[in-house]
């Protein structure tokens, strides 16, 4: 494994997104001396707080699993998670509504959900399921420690005796083709498959290997922290102060200042220079190649879809909706087609629409509501959309009347508030393309494909978060996190 030459002392994480605040951990519990700049006065990056008239909401993600991948840097300085965090896992995690007026509870209780696919697809796919859990544990278990939980520099890299046996598994095989083998019905197909677009792709592009996604997502568990997911940021950012830490919020990196081969420090743009023996890098990846670092050719990478978000303060509850739902509209293939290959909106959308007040009435005035309402668009690589001329209203419309239709009776006339998040948003804020899900998992930007979280020339800079690897979700940047910590504190074998 490639690691930091020279003296590792004194590092500089810029950003206190999730990665950052994961790495500056695992340094810090290795005797690193850290400073974290964050240009917010919040830690937490795109796991950020939007504080509106008294009703509380997550900027980025919703929706939480593998814990213990927290405890696991809070465990770097000797820190329990429930000493910082309170986790409340949900039941169900997600509950899906069909066009056909159908719903199925996805619901982690391996056996419940069983019992739950049978009354509402029958025992076959019941069966279906529970081979489907086998076969996505297994995955997982291959895949973590030798191509997740590993810094990958070369393709060979990956030639260890578990890729044999993902080969033979099928993991290389088309996602959707896979998933068809364990379910017949469309409405199990969708539930175990839709988490592909996570990764940037559709399922039937995507790899079975990312299969995972959907195990750690409807088995392993979904958590929602007492005041958000803002909360594990909070944590992490609590507990990294504790142990030594210095974050300095309100801070702008200028630039990374360099030597020949090296970075000597960052300079703010208040004029402080503050010297590093190492810099890491919290930004989106080719953001920060292209704001921070000296100008240098950067490989042309293809990006996820973007979304538009809908963060709503409202009078309205409805009692028949869960923590996380999901909507799926009639079409399947073709809306990936459309946001994916063609650039286009959604003509018959699929959405999710997350109720954090349900779990958590804190997050909103006494009686009030909120709502996260997500739904994929594609990137500006993909289609430069004018979303700052009057498209984001229009838009923003268009998904509460959808809303209505599906069975949101009067979710319009309840609205107190309504901030409108999309691609453009997402580009101001420093993401590539317009997009919070970064560059696509497809193959070859993937493992040792995807770009590296060391620097190619400057030998001691280093990146972490989604533009790096492992990828994409919570998940994943926690785990970054520690591979870029892994970097500095690990030295190469003579």
């Amino acid at each position: 494994m490639r690691t930091v030459d020279g003296r590792t002392d004194r590092v500089v994480v810029v950003g206190a997104g999730l990665g950052g605040l994961a790495c500056a951990l695992h340094l810090a519990g290795s005797g690193r001396q850290v400073t974290v700049l964050e240009r917010e006065p919040v830690p937490g990056g795109r796991a950020g707080r939007l504080s509106l008239d008294g009703y509380e909401f997550d900027t980025g993600p919703t929706v939480l699993t593998m814990p213990e991948l927290i405890a696991e840097a809070l465990g770097a300085v000797g820190e329990e998670l429930t000493d910082w965090m309170e986790l409340t896992q949900l039941d169900p995690a997600y509950r899906a509504y069909y066009p056909d007026g159908s719903t199925l509870d996805v619901i982690t209780d391996t056996s419940r959900m069983a019992a739950e696919i049978s009354k509402v697809c029958g025992p076959r796919e019941a069966d279906g399921y529970l081979r489907f859990v086998d076969y996505a544990r297994e995955l997982w278990r291959l895949e973590r420690a030798d191509f997740i939980e590993r810094n990958l520099d070369a393709p060979t890299d990956l030639l260890t005796g578990n890729l044999l046996k993902l080969l033979a598994g099928g993991a290389f095989r088309r996602l959707q083709t896979k998933i068809n083998q364990f379910f017949r019905d469309p409405r199990t197909q969708r539930i175990f498959s839709f988490q592909a677009m996570y990764a940037g792709l559709a399922p039937h592009d995507a790899l079975a290997i990312y299969a995972v996604i959907a195990y750690l997502d409807s088995v392993a568990g979904v958590y929602f922290p007492r005041g958000g997911i803002h909360a594990v940021s909070r944590g992490l950012a609590g507990a990294a102060e504790k142990h030594g830490v210095q974050i300095r919020y309100g801070t702008t990196v200028e630039r990374v200042e360099t030597n020949g081969s090296r970075a000597t420090g960052v300079l703010t743009t208040d004029g402080e220079r503050i010297p590093a023996d190492v810099v890491v890098l919290n930004p989106d990846l080719p953001v920060a190649y292209r704001d921070l670092l000296p100008a240098a050719r950067q490989r042309r990478l293809t990006y996820s879809p973007s979304c538009v978000v809908l963060h709503v303060g409202s009078t309205q509850g409805y009692s028949k909706i869960a923590h996380h739902n999901i909507h799926f509209g009639r079409s399947w293939k073709g809306t990936f087609d459309e946001v994916i290959r063609r650039g286009e909106l959604m003509t018959d959308p699929s959405l999710l629409v997350t109720n954090p007040s349900r779990t958590d009435p804190s997050v909103a005035p006494a009686g009030r509501h909120t709502y996260y309402v997500l739904a994929p668009v594609p990137n500006l690589d993909r289609a430069p959309f004018d979303w700052r001329g009057g498209l984001s209203g229009r838009y923003a419309d268009e998904l509460m009347a959808t809303l209505e239709e599906r069975g949101y009776v009067g979710f319009a006339d309840g609205v107190e508030l309504c901030e409108v998040v999309t691609p453009a948003e997402w580009a101001a804020q420093g993401m590539a393309a317009g997009t919070p899900f970064a560059a696509a998992h497809s193959l070859f930007q993937t493992g040792p494909f995807r770009p590296s979280n060391l620097h190619r020339t400057l030998a001691n800079v280093v990146f972490v978060g989604s533009g790096t690897q492992p990828g994409v979700g919570v998940p994943m940047v926690l785990i970054s996190g520690k591979l870029a910590a892994a970097r500095i504190t690990e030295r190469r074998l003579p």
